[in-house]
């Protein structure tokens, strides 16, 4: 039987708020098996850019990195991810942080100018489960920030839903694998004003949610992660608010699960 292991994708307001940050953190610490938190930090980025004068450029809600912002976001993404690990070392967490350059955890590309460029952003190529493996072999819980590389010396930034379902499906062949997207509703909503949840999600169902407009904009790409995820073998992923972490192990969890049927 296979070893379990969970990764845990969170970002936006938990990161931005001490309090809440911690309290998250506390509850990550509390998962039983094998882990690894993956973060983000674009909007302290974006802040730190605007505070030095030179604002970010986004297009369709995505970042352009320039020359600027790939040294910004490289300065706030490793300051962010020790500080995590140091809050999780406090909770007796013995953890290591990484960007996808450290042990050449993930390597991609850069993404290919079509209509628009991008910039300095990363799309992933390959995960080195190997070296996952000996970590969590040492008893080590890695945190992974948004940062790839591309062998030949340059970082590359990268969504961390992506980072988070890469890395799931590197392992997925080795580990009993499950991916959990924390951000701040509830779940997948049916109904987003009164926050109904939908508390699973096959494929067949997200294709009719999409074509209903009950699913749209941001949550598209987040889900076309975690299919994509799971029809690599990763066995389950589940959508909730960061509060509710401390629930995904458990038979009550009240989020989205997203399952093949």
């Amino acid at each position: 039987m296979k070893d379990t292991l969970t990764v845990v994708k969170i970002g936006g307001k938990v990161i931005n708020e001490e309090a809440e940050l911690d309290l998250f953190l506390k509850k990550f610490a509390a998962l039983k098996g094998n882990k690894i938190l993956v973060h983000g930090g674009g909007n302290i980025a974006s802040v730190v850019q605007n505070k030095m004068g030179i604002p970010p450029k986004m297009v369709e809600g995505r970042r352009i990195t320039d020359a600027d912002a790939i040294d910004i976001v490289t300065m706030v993404f490793s300051g962010l991810n020790k500080k995590i690990v140091s809050k999780l070392q406090a909770l007796n967490v013995q953890s290591i942080g990484l960007s996808g350059a450290d042990g050449n955890l993930i390597r991609s590309v850069k993404r290919p100018v079509k209509t628009i460029d991008y910039g300095f952003v990363g799309d992933v190529e390959e995960v080195n489960s190997e070296l996952l493996k000996s970590l969590f072999d040492a008893g080590l819980v890695p945190v992974v920030c948004a940062l790839t590389h591309d062998n030949q010396g340059q970082l590359l930034n990268t969504n961390a839903d992506t980072i988070a379902s890469e890395l799931a499906r590197g392992v997925a062949d080795k580990y009993q694998v499950d991916l959990v997207y924390c951000f701040e509703q509830p779940g997948v909503l049916s109904d987003f004003e009164n926050k109904v949840v939908i508390p699973e999600i096959t494929p067949e169902g997200y294709e009719k949610y999409k074509s209903e407009g009950v699913i749209v904009d941001g949550m598209i790409p987040k889900l076309d992660n975690a299919f994509d995820a799971i029809n690599a073998g990763v066995d389950t992923v589940k959508i909730c608010h960061f509060d509710s972490l401390d629930k995904v192990q458990s038979e009550d969890y009240p989020g989205t699960t997203l399952c093949l049927k």
